[in-house]
């Protein structure tokens, strides 16, 4: 029988669209497959001061590879297609041509929407670089030291969503901590979806604007414990850490699963609540609704 869950607010996490990618890594081990996926998500956790949001998505065994070698799949989001093809372009030459043995592949149907990716590091080979098409998909052959790294022409892209999110609070960071870890690890078994930040999990949750011009963004105060008494605070009297799962995804679907995941994988005698942030319904188009959520997925 399982565990009653957690007490839920009612309340609603405000998702944004933004642009995806997948980018399928491969090399000659999963360790050196993994090392690429994660440098090249390095800076990565948001928008508001990165290029994209990144992580990995999930290893990958030689069976479910383009060149049947193991593999890592990474997802990336940005704002618009030209920046992600920007910031795709740029970790994958950076991160993941340097890498020893790593070859590159698209991870979605190719499309009208698609980025240039090997495209665009062709041109590192020096005027050397081999075009190979198989079956319509354009590869590109650019010679390395340790023979060639190979890498798609073009990816596909899709209309994700981001900012998905619930916010654990409990009486100690230890216990909360705790709580939200097992949150982060049930969310990685839904397809289609990362969390972004530090081991899936952001400290230092963020609300809109700043009594500084030039930030967009600024410590949400409203979930910060020490400033309980000098501002609004959305904190029950017996919590005293609060940590924030965000979580993006390639449907709304896959955030709204993921959500659901992580609300009922959160048990801990620390944990006093799970809530959401939200701007009102100012940010962003996608509503979701934890309870809606609960009724949506809690028979499945």
């Amino acid at each position: 029988m399982s565990e009653p869950l957690p007490k839920v607010v009612d309340t609603f996490a405000e998702a944004f669209p933004m642009t995806a990618a997948r980018v399928i890594v491969t090399a000659e081990s999963a360790a050196w497959a993994e090392v690429a996926g994660r440098t090249m998500s390095g800076y990565a956790t948001s928008v508001i001061s990165c290029d994209a949001e990144a992580a990995i998505e999930r290893p990958l065994g030689p069976r479910e590879t383009p060149d049947g070698r193991p593999g890592t799949s990474v997802l990336l989001f940005a704002f618009s297609r030209d920046a992600l093809e920007k910031a795709v372009a740029n970790r994958v030459g950076q991160c993941v041509m340097t890498c020893p043995t790593t070859a590159c592949y698209n991870g979605l149907p190719l499309g009208e929407k698609s980025i240039v990716v090997g495209g665009r590091l062709r041109y590192f080979g020096d005027g050397r670089q081999i075009s190979k098409v198989v079956d319509d998909h354009r590869f590109w052959r650019v010679p390395v030291m340790d023979g060639e790294f190979l890498c798609e022409e073009r990816f596909g892209t899709v209309k994700g969503v981001a900012g998905g999110n619930i916010i654990v609070l409990g009486r100690d960071p230890s216990s909360t901590l705790q709580a939200t870890e097992k949150a982060v690890a049930a969310m990685r078994r839904v397809p289609n979806v990362i969390m972004p930040f530090p081991g899936g999990i952001a400290r230092s949750g963020s609300k809109v604007g700043s009594k500084y011009k030039a930030l967009r963004a600024s410590t949400n105060t409203a979930f910060a414990p020490t400033l309980r008494g000098s501002v609004a605070s959305v904190l029950p009297a017996d919590v005293h850490a609060a940590y924030e799962i965000v979580i993006d995804g390639l449907s709304l679907e896959a955030v709204e699963r993921a959500t659901w995941e992580g609300l009922r994988a959160v048990q801990s005698q620390g944990v006093v609540e799970v809530t959401a942030g939200n701007y009102g319904g100012k940010l962003g188009p996608f509503h979701i609704y934890l309870q809606k959520v609960i009724e949506k997925y809690g028979t499945s």
